[in-house]
């Protein structure tokens, strides 16, 4: 009796842990942080700026420079489903003035024509004038 009890405990907690080693099962969202950075919009930054054109157009940076407010981070990290986490860096380098001299992107920003479309569109069709038995139509 107790032999298959133990069996059975055995077998139950093998079916358990084998479901565990399935992978991409559960839905995981994509999850941006940081500064959310465009193509677009990083390509109107330029040299000869002042500081409230930069953050009008990028918003307020990541990080400022701590010993100083001459150099601006935004940071944007993206993490898709189960991919590995992305992230870009743009610099923005200031003088004395406020105005920008220097601008540095670590690696290229996704385009707007290259982004994944995940919409399906539905589009009515004549199913709705048909009836249950006119399913062969």
């Amino acid at each position: 009796m107790q032999l298959k009890t133990l069996i059975t405990a055995a077998m139950l907690a093998l079916s358990v842990t084998a479901c565990s080693t399935v992978s991409k099962v559960v839905y995981r969202i994509d999850v941006p942080q940081g500064n959310y950075l465009e193509a677009a919009t990083v390509d109107q930054v330029k040299v000869g700026m002042n500081k409230q054109q930069v953050q009008y157009l990028l918003g307020t940076p990541v990080l400022i420079d701590p010993f100083s407010n001459d150099t601006w981070y935004y940071v944007f990290l993206i993490q898709k489903a189960y991919q590995t986490p992305e992230q870009h860096t743009f610099i923005v380098n200031f003088d004395k003035q406020g105005v920008v001299t220097h601008l540095d992107l670590d690696k290229p920003l996704p385009t707007a024509g290259e982004k994944e479309i995940n919409n399906v569109v539905i589009e009515a069709s004549e199913s709705q004038n048909k009836r249950w038995w006119q399913f062969w139509k």
